[in-house]
């Protein structure tokens, strides 16, 4: 095996483990990575239009409609229609959102604590600069640059 192969591989074990591990953490609170991240980006950036929200999005390509219809169901993200414009549409975190967010915030930090303690600083800033250069000008790279801007 070469090592840009193992690399390949070694990259793939890491993310399904910090998902599967993730994925627990968030069991009880009812949500997936995925809805977990519109849920952080709104707490992070405040209300948006849905294509701004897809713009950040890592985990979903495209449009995430379904992603936010979900929320939307169960009360954790409102759509606030424009009376201007009804094709403009801002998405909110709801009340029980806005409480979800919070919990949600102390599950990130104990999974980035985990990270940060298993790799010291240096690694982690290491592994961040390798790995922005791999993913860069790639939609999940352009994502996480404008996150990086935004928040």
């Amino acid at each position: 095996m070469s090592p840009e192969e193992e690399l390949r591989f070694l990259v793939l074990g890491a993310q399904r483990e910090g998902s599967r591990a993730f994925t627990e953490m968030l069991a009880p609170m009812g949500l997936t990575p995925a809805q977990a991240e519109v849920v952080s980006c709104l707490r992070a950036g405040g209300p948006m239009a849905l294509n701004e929200l897809g713009r950040l999005l890592v985990c979903e390509t495209g449009s995430p409609s379904r992603l936010v219809d979900n929320l939307v169901g169960r009360q954790i993200v409102a759509r606030q229609e424009n009376p201007l414009d009804r094709r403009r549409v801002t998405l909110e975190l709801t009340p029980e959102g806005a409480r979800l967010a919070g919990e949600l915030r102390r599950v990130e930090d104990q999974l980035h604590g985990w990270i940060g303690e298993r790799l010291g600083a240096e690694t982690v800033a290491t592994l961040v600069d390798h790995l922005r250069r791999i993913t860069e000008g790639t939609p999940s790279g352009n994502a996480i640059a404008r996150r990086r801007a935004e928040f």
